[in-house]
């Protein structure tokens, strides 16, 4: 059972990071206009989710798609923040905390 559990959260990450690579290739695509960033967007949505598909197979939808999405926003959130030069304000870095925080409340009841 706990070698499942773990290939649960490792597919679960493969897909975060699918969708985040995806989404930043997105910023890259320059509105879909530019082949390479446009292609690394769409392969990396659909990898995206039949990962995450295949991860909610084992795991409740509600918890999968809170770390999915959760993990993701702030992940390209801070993306943007340090590597493509958007302003860090302390909004920002408030929603950061206050995604992460939630994300935190809802696996609490377990990755069931």
């Amino acid at each position: 059972m706990c070698t499942l559990v773990r290939m649960v959260y490792v597919t679960l990450g493969a897909a975060i990071f699918a969708e985040i690579l995806a989404t930043t290739s997105m910023k890259y695509s320059d509105g879909f206009s530019k082949l390479w960033p446009s292609l690394f967007t769409g392969v990396g949505y659909v990898v995206a989710f039949l990962l995450l598909a295949h991860t909610l197979k084992s795991m409740s939808v509600g918890t999968a798609y809170a770390i999915w999405s959760g993990a993701g926003t702030a992940a390209v959130a801070l993306i943007g923040m340090i590597f493509i030069g958007e302003a860090v304000t302390l909004s920002k870095i408030l929603g950061l905390l206050l995604v992460i925080a939630g994300v935190v409340v809802l696996n609490l009841g377990g990755a069931h």
